[in-house]
């Protein structure tokens, strides 16, 4: 039986993960958007879908695009929370121009989250950020500038790097696109 699974019914688990995530609770959460603890946790139950204006003030008070709660195609019921499709990926993350970054793993619900990033030619992160997390990275294509902890390093294909609660940026100077994977804990997205 190949029945279609909508999105929809890990909406709710991503929303849990990212609140717990920056350490908000129910109540919290609730309060910022003005609604009652029990309609969040219906929410992140899956028990009631939230309307897109409530859903621009959940991405608003997680700090995530609200591209980040959606889907790109459903997936068969057996593949939901197991496998991401190329084609089905959810686009994530702030929106920083020349970078389109993609979730490859199939929720927010883990201990990790692992990002399909494309950073286009001549873009950069023009500050430094810093994040409490630990990040892993491996360049698939291109090359990429990243500076990490001050400390500015040239990466290629087949070259990784590790950043551990460190202020850092990146830039592509070069003429074709990088392409790499990251992994990072706890999800941020």
């Amino acid at each position: 039986m190949d029945q279609t699974h909508r999105h929809s019914t890990t909406l709710g688990a991503d929303i849990r993960a990212l609140r717990r995530t920056r350490g908000l609770t129910l109540q919290q959460m609730a309060d910022a958007l003005g609604r009652s603890v029990g309609w969040l946790s219906q929410v992140e139950r899956d028990k009631s879908d939230p309307g897109i204006d409530d859903l621009r003030a959940i991405a608003s008070v997680l700090d995530v695009s609200i591209s980040t709660l959606f889907s790109n195609a459903p997936s068969p019921a057996h593949e939901t929370g197991r496998i991401v499709r190329s084609e089905a990926r959810r686009a994530i993350g702030p929106g920083e121009e020349g970078l389109r970054e993609e979730l490859l793993s199939p929720d927010l619900t883990d201990d990790f989250e692992m990002v399909h990033s494309t950073f286009l030619p001549g873009a950069s992160l023009p500050a430094p950020v810093q994040r409490p997390t630990q990040e892993v990275g491996y360049v698939i294509s291109g090359k990429l500038d990243i500076e990490i902890g001050g400390h500015l390093f040239h990466l290629e294909p087949g070259d990784s790097f590790r950043i551990k609660g460190e202020p850092f940026r990146w830039m592509n100077p070069y003429e074709t696109p990088a392409i790499a994977v990251w992994v990072i804990a706890p999800p941020v997205y």
